[in-house]
């Protein structure tokens, strides 16, 4: 055999290995479908405040309790706190952005069928502290206390650096 051949029978062999694909699971063509709607979705929420609103509230009312109320009173305070943020999804989570960049987003329990709803900051957010800093919170309810923390950090996470 020629060396010629030789390479392309290891290179036929090696990429086989015995495996077949099954292509994407009927969740996985789900989710495709629901992201593509969302950042069409996404697309008009840039331009309209409203339809970005609306897409959260939707979002929202499509949770279960306890996660709903404390998205409900999430929005309420994320809002208030800075009325700039402006509201859209992203990846079906309510979400909030500054200059078309998401800052921060509830995630509930729920979705991830984790035991605790997350408030999350991303990179765009002003939360540097040194070398390390939380980006995530881990949420069971809210209280008072809770309520003015996060009232604190969404007002740092969009302050000028």
């Amino acid at each position: 055999m020629s060396p010629k051949k030789d390479r392309q029978k290891s290179a036929k062999s090696t990429a086989a290995a015995g495996k077949t694909s099954k292509g994407f699971t009927d969740e996985e063509k789900a989710a495709m479908r629901n992201r593509a709607q969302e950042l069409k979705a996404e697309a008009r929420a840039s331009k309209n405040r409203a339809e970005g609103e609306s897409a959260v509230l939707t979002a929202i009312a499509a949770m279960t309790e306890p996660d709903r109320a404390m998205a409900r009173r999430l929005h309420a305070i994320i809002t208030d706190s800075a009325p700039d943020l402006w509201p859209k999804t992203w990846y079906g989570m309510p979400a909030y952005a500054k200059d078309g960049n998401v800052v921060c987003f509830f995630q509930s329990a729920n979705k991830f069928k984790t035991r605790y709803a997350t408030l999350g900051f991303s990179d765009k957010a002003n939360l540097d502290e040194g070398a390390l800093w939380a980006t995530t919170f881990a949420l069971k309810e809210l209280t008072a206390a809770e309520e003015a923390r996060i009232s604190e950090l969404v007002k740092k996470a969009v302050s000028q650096r």
